[in-house]
């Protein structure tokens, strides 16, 4: 049997993966809700999402120049913060939407995804000109989100922190699922995704279907965008190309365009950067997470949630 001091390590191993894989789950949704309808992989995602975190920072710093703030202060700043961050990036996503997207709608695929490429080094410039080359500290506004939860002297660690993930990005992938399922513009957005000729036809607005679509993805930024930067508290203008990478592989690894596949994808690739770092070692844990997603896309080209869709001649 192994020794206690194993197991604790192993349970630890196991709730930073399921955490750090929540947290990139969380910002694989927007990636998945976009390509879901118009099968458009928006690399600029993980710079908003960026972005998201920049401007939040800005809005707590304005409203909570004091050293101590009250709790009641922090809650009401947290909250405008929130509401304004979202409604930021999914009115910025919506206006790429329409400045950049809309027009190469019946190009050749490859248009609009090298547009998506230049519209992220569009945004990470806007990041380094708004918060400088250096990594900037978010405040650590929770002093009790550090506190373990099972007690200072237990093995295992678990914080608000790690709570708190998980209490965001599950409760999204539920409502997000039944949104999609059940609303009548979730039925739009599942009929454009699967023709939209046949949509405009039955008399959907296409348009109107993607650009809700693509401000629906912009405000899943914004609210990981306040996860992240309240959870990890280091936020630089690089942190989006790096996050929104492992944001894509999830979203590719669980089946790209599926809600909970993107989910199950993040929580793979945190567990195998959790368990990968000790016993592989940090500097490969890249390389072991694309290495696992190249061995299950060889078995199961459509993720893991996929399905073979038909080709349509």
């Amino acid at each position: 049997m192994p020794e206690p001091a194993l197991w604790d390590s192993l349970a630890q191993y196991l709730i930073n993966g399921l955490t750090f894989g929540a947290l990139i789950a969380l910002i694989a949704l927007g990636y998945t809700m976009v390509y879901g309808i118009v099968e458009l992989i928006n690399f600029a995602h993980g710079d908003l999402f960026m972005l998201g975190c920049f401007l939040l920072l800005t809005v707590v710093d304005q409203l909570l120049p004091a050293k101590d703030p009250s709790s009641m202060a922090i809650v009401l700043a947290l909250g405008f913060g929130l509401i304004v961050t979202v409604l930021f990036c999914g009115v910025l996503n919506c206006g790429v939407d329409y400045l950049v997207y809309r027009p190469l709608r019946n190009a050749p695929k490859l248009a609009p995804l090298v547009s998506a490429i230049g519209v992220s080094f569009i945004f990470m410039n806007a990041g380094l000109f708004w918060g400088g080359p250096q990594d900037v500290n978010f405040p650590d506004l929770i002093s009790i989100s550090n506190d373990n939860l099972l007690g200072k002297e237990a093995a295992i660690r678990i914080t608000y922190k790690d709570v708190l993930i998980l209490a965001v990005t599950i409760p999204l992938m539920l409502a997000l699922t039944v949104f999609v399922k059940v609303t009548r513009l979730g039925k739009a957005m599942r009929a454009t995704a699967q023709n939209p000729i046949a949509a405009q036809l039955m008399g959907i607005d296409t348009n109107f279907v993607i650009a809700a679509t693509f401000a629906i993805g912009g405000a899943l930024a914004g609210a990981a965008s306040l996860t992240y930067a309240v959870t990890v508290n280091t936020i630089s203008f690089t942190m989006g190309f790096q996050n929104g990478l492992f944001a894509f592989t999830a979203a590719v690894l669980g089946g790209i365009g599926r809600i909970p596949g993107a989910v199950l994808g993040g929580l793979v690739i945190g567990l195998v950067r959790s368990f990968g770092s000790p016993y592989v070692g940090e500097m490969w844990t890249n390389a072991l997470v694309f290495g696992i997603l190249i061995v299950i896309l060889i078995f199961r080209p459509t993720g893991l949630l996929g399905t073979r869709v038909r080709e349509k001649v």
